[in-house]
């Protein structure tokens, strides 16, 4: 039954991160997906902020939204494609840029989501 749960939450996870990806943005730098990255971190900090104790939040749940949304969602891997592609065309500074603000935002994005659970944990 834990499978079902996470594909649910995987298939609406991968949906919101497509639509996303619609948004016409005309920039070289990869922006959706760094903004996709950071909405995926305060999401997955957030959940763990609000389940950390897991008090009458059933294990479904928590891998419906923690490894199937929050899993489905975010695009690790096409960051890391993104990122190796501007190296691997010599933008190293943009590329640099990217990473740094990826890691360090999605970073600080867990600390928001955690800060933001525990307004309304008691």
């Amino acid at each position: 039954m834990s499978f079902l749960f996470v594909a649910l939450g995987g298939a609406l996870g991968a949906v919101a991160r497509y639509a996303i990806s619609l948004i016409p943005v005309k920039t070289g730098f990869p922006v959706l997906t760094l903004i996709t990255n950071i909405i995926g971190a305060v999401l997955i900090g957030f959940i763990v902020g609000v389940t950390s104790d897991k008090d009458g939040i059933s294990e479904n749940t928590v891998l419906f939204w923690k490894t199937g949304v929050c899993g489905g969602f975010t695009t690790f891997s096409t960051f890391s494609l993104e990122a190796f592609n501007l190296f691997e065309n010599k933008h190293y500074a943009t590329g640099g840029i990217y990473v740094i603000l990826s890691c360090g935002c999605c970073i600080l994005g867990i600390l928001c989501g955690k800060k933001l659970a525990s307004f309304i944990k008691p």
